[in-house]
């Protein structure tokens, strides 16, 4: 039984952003303020197949292992659940976005929230320098300095782009992470507000 179908829509709220520009930490703060919600990143399946199922990794193209167990969880989240979905990723492609939410989250299902997190690249440099977490999550770099470099070099790329309007019912755009806390209290406002005119 599909316990996500209701009348009232779920929010999937899509963070957008370099490494280290503060994803994980406002999913976090999200799931913890938003009631019923859940944190889905694909840093978590990546280290999960690195510690445990190393010798199935591909060694190079597309992490297809990685892609699969991803949407292994999606799929069963959305169809077994009615939890609210936070997915933590970079997702700074936008065909990559937008296939995304088409295949996973249509209109007609989800109220589509993306957070962008414009960080300047010189932040972003001192906190890779500076950097404690842990780096079993990578396939083909041994340092998130070389993540955020290939990040860097993605962004003259065509598809690589800011998201804009569009692209779902709403956009936050984080430009300094004392900026979260504010956005986190308007998500959970879009939220009580969609439940008081479901009770109307």
């Amino acid at each position: 039984m599909n316990q996500g179908m209701g009348t009232s829509k779920r929010l999937l709220i899509m963070t957008v952003g370099k490494t280290h520009s503060g994803k994980t930490t406002f999913a976090k703060k999200l799931e913890q303020a938003l009631q019923n919600s859940m944190v889905m990143d694909q840093d978590n399946h990546a280290a999960f197949i690195n510690t445990h199922y190393q010798k199935l990794q591909p060694t190079d193209g597309p992490n297809t292992l990685k892609h699969a167990v991803s949407e292994l969880i999606v799929r069963y989240s959305i169809e077994q659940t009615n939890l609210h979905l936070i997915i933590s990723n970079a997702n700074r492609n936008r065909k990559g976005r937008k296939d995304l939410l088409a295949k996973f989250f249509p209109e007609k299902e989800f109220y589509r929230i993306l957070v962008h997190f414009d960080i300047p690249d010189e932040v972003l440099h001192e906190r890779v320098e500076k950097s404690t977490r842990n780096t079993n999550i990578f396939r083909g770099a041994s340092h998130f300095k070389q993540v955020l470099i290939r990040q860097q070099e993605e962004s003259l790329l065509e598809e690589v782009t800011d998201p804009e309007e569009r692209e779902g019912d709403r956009l936050f755009i984080i430009k300094d992470n004392s900026q979260e806390e504010e956005v986190i209290q308007e998500i959970i406002k879009i939220v009580e507000i969609r439940d008081d005119l479901q009770r109307i």
